[in-house]
């Protein structure tokens, strides 16, 4: 459906407007409108005026709570209230308890699945297979400054924002299972209210170099 199809591209690209939509959509500018201000009317869409710039003001979709509602955020409310049983009743140690077995067994799963894999962008690629497989809608694009993984949604931004030490277990997860020669950075965080979450990766020293320097 267009609907869908819209819902997806403003949450994976961003503010658009009508045309950029149409343009992706290969329908009209028309058509793209009339479905923007249908899912307006539903409440998923919000659109904003850009004035900057010469000429006339560009309008810019997004999508509202609401439409991000619309992606999966598994067990949300479930997961948060464990978490807090757990703060609460338990107390912060057996907290951190929880999210170390959650860091190590998302290390072992990542690396059993990585490990046919040597070079780092395809160790990348096959993270960004497993973390849309796992409803995170990740990709990645490999630039001059390195390597850029992105994770358009999260699953678990709920319980994330109850107790951000779930994402720094993420991070390290990453950086476990990439390697020793590579340094990740998060460049962008949806905790902190940005619309994605972005990480750097940069390789520090292939083995090759190892390998030459050490001869």
């Amino acid at each position: 459906m267009t609907t869908n199809r819209i819902l997806m591209l403003l949450k994976t690209r961003g503010p658009l407007t009508a045309k950029d939509l149409a343009s992706h959509l290969q329908i009209t500018s028309e058509g793209a409108r009339l479905q923007l201000v249908k899912n307006m009317e539903e409440g998923f869409v919000k659109v904003e005026t850009d004035v900057t710039g010469v000429g006339r003001p560009k309008q810019y979709y997004s999508l509202t709570d609401l439409g991000n509602g619309k992606f999966p955020d598994t067990h949300a409310e479930l997961t948060v209230k464990l978490v807090d049983i757990i703060k609460t009743s338990l107390g912060e140690n057996a907290l951190q308890t929880v999210i170390d077995i959650y860091e190590e067994q998302g290390k072992t799963r990542y690396l059993n699945e990585l490990t046919e894999h040597t070079a780092l962008e395809e160790k990348i690629a096959k993270l960004a297979e497993i973390r849309t497989r796992e409803g995170y809608m990740a990709e990645y694009t490999k630039e001059d400054n390195g390597y850029f993984f992105i994770e358009n949604h999260c699953p678990i931004c709920a319980v994330a924002k109850t107790c951000q030490g779930f994402c720094s277990s993420e991070l390290n997860t990453f950086k476990y299972v990439l390697g020793d020669k590579v340094e990740i950075s998060r460049m962008n965080h949806m905790i902190k209210g940005d619309r994605r979450c972005v990480y750097q990766i940069i390789e520090t020293e292939s083995d090759t170099d190892a390998n030459a320097f050490n001869s």
